[in-house]
C-alpha cells in the first residue's frame, strides 16, 4: 500500500477513466504513458472495465492500474485477477474495506464526513479518497475534517480540473488528485488519443510545478 501511494504522490494526478469499449483501452494507455502519467483508475461503471484492465496490463505492465467505483467484493476479486493493484470505492463500505484488508489488497475508500474518516483511521488507513470533492466542500472541508488526523492524507476526486488542481496539490493534506478532464469520454469515443496525450502532459506539468 505504501509503495503504491508513494507512486501516486509522485504522479500527483490520477486519470479517472470510463471505458465503454475494450478496443480503446490500449490506445488510451499509450496516450497516458506517453503523456507522462503511467497510471489509470479504470472505473467499474461499465462492462468493459475488467477486460480493459487486463488488456492494459498486458500491453503496459509498468502502468499503475487502479480499479475505481468498486461496489462489491466480487468486483474486488475480478479487478485484482485482471491486474488492478489497488481498489478505490466512491464511498466507505465496511464490507469492501474489511475484505480488502483481510486479503492484503491495497484499498482507498471514499469518505465525505468525519465519521467515515474515523472508520477508515480505526482500520489503520491513512490514505483515503474524498468524493465528490468540489460538491462536498472542496479544500476548505478537507482542511477542517483532517485537522484532528495529522497522519491522514487525501485524494480528492470529483470536480478537479486544470484550473483548480494547483490549489489542491499545494495543500499538505493532499497526496494526489483524481481527475477525468484529460480523459473525457467524448475524447475516448472519438479516438482523439493525441489530444488525450497532450492534455495528460499538461496535467503532469502542472503537478510537477507544484511538487
Amino acid at each position: 500500500m505504501a509503495d503504491i501511494c508513494e507512486k501516486m504522490e509522485e504522479l500527483g494526478v490520477i486519470p479517472v477513466v470510463v471505458l465503454n469499449d475494450v478496443k480503446d483501452a490500449v490506445p488510451l494507455a499509450k496516450a497516458l504513458v506517453e503523456g507522462g502519467i503511467p497510471c489509470a483508475e479504470v472505473t467499474f461503471r461499465t462492462a468493459a472495465a475488467e477486460e480493459s484492465i487486463r488488456e492494459i496490463k498486458k500491453a503496459y505492465p509498468e502502468m499503475l492500474l487502479i480499479a475505481g467505483t468498486v461496489l462489491t467484493t466480487e468486483q474486488v476479486d475480478r479487478a485484482v485477477a485482471a491486474g488492478a493493484e489497488m481498489i478505490v470505492a466512491p464511498g466507505f463500505d465496511p464490507e469492501i474495506v474489511d475484505y480488502c484488508l483481510e486479503k492484503k489488497i491495497p484499498v482507498c475508500p471514499g469518505i465525505v464526513t468525519p465519521s467515515e474518516l474515523a472508520q477508515a483511521v480505526k482500520r489503520g488507513l491513512t490514505r483515503v479518497k474524498f468524493f465528490p470533492a468540489e460538491a462536498a466542500g472542496g479544500l476548505k472541508m478537507i482542511k477542517a475534517m483532517t485537522a484532528a488526523y495529522t497522519n491522514v492524507r487525501i485524494m480528492p476526486t470529483g470536480g478537479i480540473n486544470a484550473k483548480n488542481i494547483t490549489e489542491y496539490l499545494e495543500c499538505d493534506k493532499i497526496f494526489c488528485c483524481g481527475g477525468s478532464w484529460m480523459v473525457k469520454g467524448d475524447l475516448i469515443k472519438a479516438g482523439e488519443f493525441d489530444k488525450i496525450k497532450e492534455m495528460t502532459a499538461e496535467a503532469k506539468a502542472i503537478a510537477a510545478s507544484v511538487r
